[in-house]
């Protein structure tokens, strides 16, 4: 069966996610690194020893997610934990190999970006990444 149009706005947005999500994961395969961690990884490379919750914030993820995926970043060996102030708090930064990582996914996001621009090339991208960040800051995120 194919894709449906949904009446509802989130189901709407999460179909969307979800198959945005799937191109990326599938462009970024060889690399062996997830759209989700490449985001986390950029994020470092730009912003080293961020807390978790100021990684979810900026995100605006879950934080029992990000810790998962976190995990699996570190687990990895792409990341690496400081302690914060307090026993719970913890800085991340980006580990030698996971800059070496990133040089390796950074040319294959490039090409997604490329393709989904493509696949899209009816639709004015800043226009819509504009209103999608607009609707997030409204909603309180």
């Amino acid at each position: 069966m194919k894709p449906i149009r949904l009446p509802c706005y989130a189901g709407s947005f999460r179909q969307a996610a979800r198959v945005v999500t799937q191109m990326y994961d599938a462009a970024l395969k060889p690399s062996g690194v997830k759209i989700t961690q490449f985001g986390i990884l950029r994020l470092l490379q730009a912003y080293p020893g961020l807390t978790t919750g100021e990684m979810a914030e900026a995100l605006v993820m879950d934080s029992t997610t990000l810790t998962r995926t976190l995990k699996i970043i570190q687990d990895n060996g792409w990341i690496a934990a400081a302690p914060g102030e307090d026993r719970r708090e913890r800085h991340w930064t980006i580990t030698a190999a996971g800059r070496e990582k990133m040089e390796q996914a950074l040319p294959l996001w490039k090409n997604a970006q490329k393709e989904f621009a493509e696949l899209a090339h009816d639709v004015d991208l800043d226009a819509l990444t504009r209103t999608v960040f607009h609707l997030v800051q409204k909603m309180g995120a």
